[in-house]
Order: C-alpha cells, then structure tokens, then sequence
C-alpha cells in the first residue's frame, strides 16, 4: 500500500506522527467508453463555454453560481484564508462509546500507521481505546475539507472513519410513517421465527458479489468465442408481486431450516463416513470370507412364501399371486449353491 497523507495525531500533549493509508478498495470491473463502431476510446476535452477554446487544467479555477447566474471566481488565496484545521493533524476532540455513533454518518476508512519513532505513544493510544471501550472522535483535513471522524482500533491497528456531518444526513419523511398499520400476533410471531432461523455470527467472507463473477464470466467469453449462458433463474416474483404475507413468511422458515438442515447433514455424512472407513485388515479379512449359509436362507424364504400364501384369502387371483411367488422361491433356493459347493470352492481357493 502507497500513503496518501502524513500527520500527526494530537492526544492531549502527545503528538503521533502517522501516516495514512486507504483501508478499502473497490472491485468493481472498470469499463471505458468507447466508439460502438471501431472501439475508439471516447475523449473529452475541456472547452469553455464562453469564447469555446480549450482550456487547460492550470487556467481552471473554481467558480459559485449566483440565483440571477452571475458566477463569482474564488482564487488559491481566497481559499487559503479559510479557518482550516491544520491538514497534517488529527485533533482528538472527545472520546464516547461506539454503539453512540450511528453507522449512518461512517464515510470513509483508513489506516494509521506509526511513524518507527511514535511506536510507543501510538501502542499507547491503540491499548487505551481497547481497553476504555471507546473511539476518539476527532477532526481531520483531507483534500483541503475538513471533516468530522473516529478513530478506533482494527486488527490491531488504528483506523481513521471520517463521517459525515450531522447536516448531511437527511432527515426521514415518508407518507407511510403517519399512517396506522396493523401487524397480527401471529405474523409478528413467524417474523421472529424467521429471524431466529437466519441468525448467527457474522463471517463476511462468506458473501461474494455474484453480479461481478457473472459479468466477467461475460468478458471472458466473449474473449474466447463462446456464447453467452443465460443466468439462472431464481424463481422469485416480479418486483412487487403481492403475495400473502403468512405464506411467504412460513415458506422463508421452513426454507432456512431445510438450508440449516442439509449444512448439517452434510457434516455429519462426512463425520460418519470417516469412522466407518475399514481398514485395509478388515476389508482384506471380509473379502477372504466365504458367504455362509445361502442355501438355508433361500429355502427358509421359499417356506415364508408358501405359509404366506396360504394364510392369504381365497380370492384366485390372490392364491395364484402367492402360488406363484411361492414357486419363484423354490426355484431361486434349487438354484442356490450347497454347502458342499461352497466347500469345493473354498479347497480349490
């Protein structure tokens, strides 16, 4: 990882020097826009709208839009005088519980990393954190825009949130808030069972982004020549599609523990399957062994046949059916080796 910003945290009397590094990064696939006809790549060029010539990126300065479309144009100076907070510290301001902070205002993430002679204070600061329970909130200057953060502890390693401020959050106002909606016992009641039966620990590695593995299944096929598969489909309605509300509730439950069921079943099959496994021994030992007794049992199920039929009603297509099983017997057990058979077998071996 490359550092975007060098500073220092400032802790009361202490100053941390750090450096600062992207915690996240997209994955996204890039796409570049190009001519349809001959893949020409698509460029843009700045011209003013004023006397159309193109302007380079140094002649370009930042302009406010008056109501009566008069612009007014701020220079480097101007904005040099602005009360900004220093942009090489981070000024530790307060220190509150993380469950106070709500994820709505989280923006950005970064990593800290100490500077090899701030070490020992940085460690400091990480220990205090764990073990108050508590994250800073501090603020910080990055891309000359200052910003509200919080810094706490990931992996070992302090990592910098900058937030939003509390006039970028909008405020909630929806019709259906106002109206008076009525929710049954019982459908609470399955709402909680579902819930129950999709609960567990949180493993994010377990989530892929399936629209990127399909889209550069895309790409890669059309690199290769191949035609294009069509996406499964998933079996859910339309977007909104009415459906009953307690059946779709019961058929979510009963879903997710068959889910829950066969993960399960799984590693148990996978369980059992190592302790039965034989061993060498014993699988050379039951294949040296003779089959006993094939005789008897073929002619014990030839007399269970004929008693069964016996005992059967006195319909004729019934006694013919256990007649005839009854013969089908006798002759399987005429069929089957002797003893004697079996012992000549065995000497021969």
């Amino acid at each position: 990882m490359r550092s975007i910003w060098k500073g220092s945290i400032s802790f009361g009397l202490v100053s941390i020097a750090v450096k600062l590094y992207s915690a996240t990064e997209e994955k996204d696939v890039a796409f570049h826009q190009v001519h349809r006809v001959d893949a020409g790549r698509i460029r843009y060029r700045r011209v003013c709208s004023v006397c159309g010539e193109e302007v380079a990126y140094n002649d370009i300065a930042k302009g406010f839009e008056l109501p009566d479309g008069d612009v007014i144009v701020l220079t480097d100076d101007d904005l040099a005088e602005l009360p900004l907070t220093s942009s090489r510290e981070i000024d530790v301001l307060q220190f509150v519980p993380l469950e106070q902070v709500d994820p709505i205002y989280f923006n950005r993430s970064y990593y800290l990393e100490p500077d090899p002679k701030a070490t020992k204070p940085y460690v400091l600061l990480r220990d205090a954190l764990v073990d108050s329970g508590r994250v800073a909130i501090v603020k910080v200057a990055l891309r000359q825009r200052e910003a509200l953060a919080t810094l706490r502890v990931r992996d070992d390693v302090l990592t910098l949130e900058t937030m939003l401020w509390p006039d970028e959050v909008r405020e909630v106002n929806f019709p259906f808030l106002g109206e008076s909606v009525e929710i049954r016992k019982q459908e609470l009641a399955m709402a909680n069972s579902l819930v129950e039966s999709l609960s567990g620990d949180f493993d994010p590695t377990q989530y892929t982004d399936r629209y990127r593995e399909a889209l550069d299944s895309v790409i890669e096929a059309k690199i290769e020549g191949r035609d294009l598969v069509p996406a499964p489909d998933t079996g859910q309605g339309a977007p909104g599609t009415v459906v009953d509300l307690m059946a779709a509730l019961q058929a979510s439950v009963d879903a997710a523990r068959r889910g829950r069921a066969a993960n399960a079943s799984q590693v148990e099959e996978a369980e059992e399957a190592e302790e039965v496994r034989p061993t060498r021994a014993q699988a050379n030992a039951s294949a040296k062994e003779p089959a006993k007794g094939p005789a008897k049992a073929t002619k014990a199920a030839a007399k269970s046949a004929a008693k069964t039929a016996a005992k059967s009603p006195t319909k004729k297509a019934t006694r013919a059916t256990a007649e005839t099983a009854a013969k089908t017997a006798a002759k399987t057990a005429a069929k089957a080796p002797s003893k004697k058979a079996v012992a000549r077998t065995r000497r021969s071996a």
